[in-house]
């Protein structure tokens, strides 16, 4: 049996309760700050970098709250990392995204996120993708996610 792919996210809560969500480059779906670590790279490292490459945001390693490891789709778990942070820590106009890929049409180097927002546990299934909006729904309830940070 292979291993499973992991991807290391945060997910990061306002004081309202709302999820930040990067929209990824010429998709129509929203994510939270993740991916797979570096050879060597522990999952808290990894979530840490992702969340600086994806989002320009610095947050100290002390401050995430270890959510574990949840399965995400047929071939990837997700293992999360929960925050809540202030409007002094977080502000949507200054996040940028320090990491590129080709684009697939014509091979030009594009940021691997190009938007940011707030979204609202209700509306998280109208931005997420399909397997994220599932894993809030099923799993990992935002609501109570909020009251527990």
């Amino acid at each position: 049996m292979t291993a499973r792919a992991v991807s290391c996210g945060v997910v990061i809560l306002n004081g309202q309760g709302d999820v930040l969500l990067c929209h990824a480059t010429e998709t129509t779906h929203w994510d939270v700050p993740k991916g797979a670590a570096d050879p060597g790279e522990g999952p808290r490292e990894a979530a840490l970098r992702e969340l600086v490459e994806e989002t320009g945001i610095v947050l100290p390693a002390e401050r995430l709250k270890d959510l574990g490891r949840f399965v995400y789709r047929r071939d990837k778990d997700l293992h999360l990392f929960a925050v809540r942070v202030s409007e002094d820590d977080v502000q949507l106009e200054n996040c940028v995204c320090e990491s590129y890929f080709p684009r697939y049409s014509d091979g030009t180097m594009i940021p691997e996120m190009d938007a940011y927002r707030w979204v609202s546990p209700a509306d998280v299934d109208k931005f997420a993708s399909r397997s994220l909006a599932r894993l809030f729904q099923t799993t990992l309830s935002l609501v109570e996610l909020h009251e527990m940070l």
